[in-house]
């Protein structure tokens, strides 16, 4: 299980050239074309966008994360 801050750490690098893939413990996948890591906001929600949509990602239900 990943804490907020780490997922945080392991997407701050995206600038919006790379694609993501996240896949959930329940097998659930999503996959973030050009992804984006949106700054730190009051909800404290790690966020990412495509610049077209903005994604909420629920940290302890990550099981592995691929950046290409």
């Amino acid at each position: 299980m990943m804490t907020p801050d780490q997922v945080r750490a392991a997407l701050r690098n995206l600038n919006g050239q790379r694609d993501v893939r996240i896949e959930f413990q329940d097998a659930e996948m999503c996959a973030i074309p050009k992804a984006l890591l949106v700054p730190v906001e009051p909800d404290k929600i790690v966020k990412l966008t495509d610049g077209a949509h903005e994604y909420l990602l629920d940290a302890e239900r990550i099981a592995w994360i691929e950046i290409g």
